[in-house]
């Protein structure tokens, strides 16, 4: 299957939903923090902008009232308790400076103006400097020379703890926006992953049906749907069961009736061809019942003597079947499902090589291998994998002889998968074909004197 490109300009654009998310919920809580600190500061910066002139006109206005009623020989004294952080006055006609005002300059002399009144008319200079310095020149009623020196202040100086308050806040909405995305996408992933992994014939845990009203409604669907698969599937296994049941019958009176007829020409092909039926009807319904094969109990068996015994009941029977290398040892799994697997690998490689040899190992990770071997032509290397689906045969084997149902591998595989294995198929160097069992999620391995 292949999937869309995605155009080049969203290259950094996240691939996972995850990222995508967590990426638009922290970019819209970051915007709208940065938004409603700078309106904040704003507002915070107006209001203190009108209290600072404000006060800056009515402390003036007093000033300049008390200087212009004290005598001429006590103003002097007044100066310094006059006098504040950003302006004093000076008796005198002070520094000559430049008239043109900037716009916060300007403001300023607007509120000295104001502050004087019509009756002290004022002129507001810039004075050449490196810190910006304001001198507004009036004269008393008396007629007297008065210099106000305003060194301007910034409106509203940031607190040095601040910097550190607004990255907290922002490492705030990092973690709750990482916190938010993972509350959101983990039903996802755990819904994935049960779908990935359904299989209504393993005793898996079912998906929890707790957490927000969608979460759990759609887990209580997913359930749900798992049911009623597993119950389709074991609908499918009983129908082909009563129909093996049914036909079995009359194909069984068709060969008795060929058999007691009289001797015609096709009645040996007739009555094979019966046979050929009953053993697809069988192997169909072995086939839809392999994959309940989980309905068996595991129990402990020890290894070397299932695979002896295995090879004993075809030897009885005068097959080719040996077991070259078994190492020794107990497992738990489930004896019914493994000896058809080991059956039908060994009834393909009689089938097509006339003789089947068996190698059972362990390696360091408990896993036991399982194979059985044979002599044959082998399978071409693009057709291995197909011929572990139902009814898939290679051409050469579409004969009375050898061609058979195309099942027996297909069951292998699926009764494999039903146990946790794996089943594998290989050329082997020389000619030949090796089927390749490997257990270990399924099965445990024992020591041979353990309880």
């Amino acid at each position: 299957m292949t999937t869309r490109a995605e155009p080049r300009g969203f290259r950094l654009w996240p691939r996972t939903l995850r990222a995508r998310l967590f990426v638009i919920l922290l970019a819209g809580l970051t915007i709208a923090h940065v938004m409603s600190f700078t309106v904040l500061f704003l507002e915070r910066y107006m209001a203190a902008r009108s209290v600072m002139f404000d006060t800056l006109e009515n402390d003036i206005a007093t000033s300049i009232a008390i200087l212009d009623r004290l005598p001429a020989p006590e103003r002097a004294s007044w100066l310094t308790r006059l006098d504040r952080d950003n302006y004093g006055f000076v008796l005198g006609p002070g520094t000559p400076g430049n008239p043109s005002l900037d716009p916060a300059a300007m403001e300023i002399a607007s509120k000295i103006e104001r502050a004087t009144g019509l009756r002290l008319p004022v002129k507001v200079e810039t004075i050449p400097g490196d810190r910006r310095h304001l001198q507004a020149h009036l004269t008393l009623s008396d007629g007297s020379p008065l210099t106000i020196d305003v060194f301007p202040k910034g409106v509203m100086p940031l607190a040095d703890w601040l910097p550190f308050v607004l990255v907290a806040q922002l490492v705030l909405l990092l973690l709750c926006a990482w916190f938010a995305m993972r509350q959101a996408v983990r039903p996802l992933v755990n819904l994935a992953a049960a779908a990935d992994t359904l299989d209504p014939n393993r005793n898996t845990p079912r998906l929890s049906e707790t957490g927000p009203t969608e979460v759990a409604y759609a887990a209580t669907a997913f359930n749900a749907m798992r049911d009623r698969i597993a119950q389709y599937l074991e609908e499918r296994v009983q129908i082909l069961a009563a129909i093996s049941h049914d036909l079995q019958t009359p194909i069984t009176r068709m060969k008795l009736r060929a058999e007691m007829a009289d001797d015609f020409a096709d009645r040996e092909k007739l009555i094979q061809d019966l046979g050929q039926i009953e053993s697809l009807v069988k192997e169909g319904v072995a086939y839809a019942r392999s994959a309940h094969g989980n309905v068996e109990k595991a129990t402990r068996i020890d290894l070397a003597s299932f695979v002896e015994s295995l090879v004993y009941d075809y030897q009885d029977t005068g097959k080719a079947v040996t077991a070259s290398t078994v190492d020794s040892g107990a497992i738990i799994t489930r004896p019914q499902a493994l000896r058809r697997i080991l059956t039908n690998l060994i009834d393909n490689a009689l089938k097509f090589a006339g003789s089947a040899e068996i190698e059972v190992s362990r390696l360091a990770d408990n896993t036991v291998l399982i194979k059985v071997l044979d002599r044959g032509q082998g399978i071409p290397d693009d057709q291995l994998d197909a011929v572990l689906k139902p009814f898939v045969r290679l051409e050469d084997s579409r004969n009375r002889d050898t061609g058979g149902t195309g099942l027996g591998l297909a069951i292998a595989q699926q009764l494999a998968a039903s146990i946790n294995a794996t089943l594998t198929l290989k050329n082997r160097d020389g000619g030949g074909l090796v089927a390749e069992l490997a257990h270990g999620a399924d099965m445990r391995t024992l020591p041979t004197d353990g309880a």
